[in-house]
C-alpha cells in the first residue's frame, strides 16, 4: 500500500491570484495533497482581524488546468483558515503554509502580518504552521530562488512537528539561490516603526491622511532576523500566540491590589 499523502493548507494575504501564492502552491504539490483557501482580494497588514459584522462568501474555483481544490473566500486570512478547518477540509491538515507574502514580514511586522495571522491562526487549531515571506515588493517578483529554502523548511516541519503553541516565521532574502549562505535560526529583532502621516487636502477641502514612515532597526544582536536577512541568510523565528508575559507575573504579584 502506497502511504498516504500529507495533507496541506495554502493560505495567503496578497490574494489567491498573487504570483507568490502561486509558487508556494507548486512546492507544496511536491509534498502532498494541496487544498487552497486564500481571500480574493489583497488583505496585507491585516493583523488578526475575523469577519464578525458581515458575511463570508466561498467561491470554488473551476478550471480544466486546475490541478489542486482552491477556493477565494471574501474574508481576511484569518478567515480563510477557519473556513477551511470548519467547512471544507474532512480532517484537520498535516501542515498550513502561508504566502510567499510579496515582502518582509521580519521583526515587529509580524504584529501586523496578514501572513502570519494566517499561520497563527492555524497554529491555534493545532495545526504545524508556516509563514514564508520573500524580501521583495513587486508584485512581479522571482520566487524561483526561494522555491528550495521552502520546500526544505516545509519538509522538516512535515517530518518533525513544531512545539505546542509554535509556529514559524520564515523570511526569505532577494537573492538567487546560491547566494544565499544558508538558514538560521533566530530570535524577533528590536525594531520598530518611526510613522509619520502625510497630511494632504482635497480639492473640496477635506484633509486626508498618507502613513508613512522608517523602519528602524534598534537591535545589535548578531542572532536576529534582521542580521540574518542582512547577511544573505533566511531567517526562522518560532513565535508562540500565548502572548502572556510571563517575567512581568512575579513582579505584578508584589504590587497591593
Amino acid at each position: 500500500m502506497m502511504p498516504k499523502k500529507p495533507l496541506i493548507l495554502v493560505t495567503n494575504d496578497d490574494g489567491i491570484s498573487a504570483p507568490g501564492i502561486r509558487a508556494l502552491i507548486a512546492v507544496m504539490q511536491e509534498l502532498g495533497d494541496v487544498v487552497v483557501v486564500a481571500p480574493d482580494s489583497p488583505q496585507s497588514a491585516m493583523g488578526h482581524a475575523i469577519t464578525i459584522n458581515s458575511t463570508l462568501h466561498l467561491n470554488k474555483i473551476s478550471s480544466e488546468e486546475a490541478t489542486v481544490t482552491e477556493y477565494s473566500c471574501s474574508g481576511t486570512p484569518a478567515d480563510c483558515v477557519k473556513m477551511a478547518v470548519n467547512e471544507i477540509l474532512k480532517q484537520k491538515p498535516d501542515l498550513c503554509v502561508s504566502g510567499v507574502n510579496h515582502g518582509s514580514n521580519s521583526s515587529i511586522n509580524v504584529i501586523y502580518s496578514g501572513t502570519m495571522s494566517a499561520a497563527v491562526e492555524a497554529g491555534i487549531e493545532g495545526i504545524p504552521a508556516i509563514g514564508f515571506s520573500l524580501l521583495d515588493y513587486n508584485w512581479d517578483a522571482d520566487f524561483e530562488s526561494a522555491k528550495p529554502f521552502i520546500k526544505k523548511i516545509a519538509t522538516q516541519v512535515l517530518k518533525n512537528g513544531l512545539p505546542d503553541g509554535t509556529v514559524l516565521n520564515v523570511n526569505l532574502p532577494k537573492l538567487k539561490t546560491h547566494e544565499i549562505k544558508g538558514i538560521k535560526i533566530c530570535r524577533q529583532a528590536k525594531a520598530l516603526w518611526e510613522e509619520k502621516f502625510d497630511k494632504r487636502v482635497t480639492p473640496f477641502g477635506k484633509e486626508y491622511y498618507w502613513l508613512t514612515g522608517e523602519f528602524v532597526n534598534l537591535d545589535k544582536g548578531t542572532d536576529t532576523d534582521e542580521w540574518a536577512l542582512a547577511n544573505d541568510y533566511v531567517s526562522i523565528v518560532p513565535v508562540q500566540f500565548d502572548l502572556t508575559a510571563h517575567h512581568a507575573i512575579q513582579t505584578l504579584n508584589t504590587w497591593e491590589f
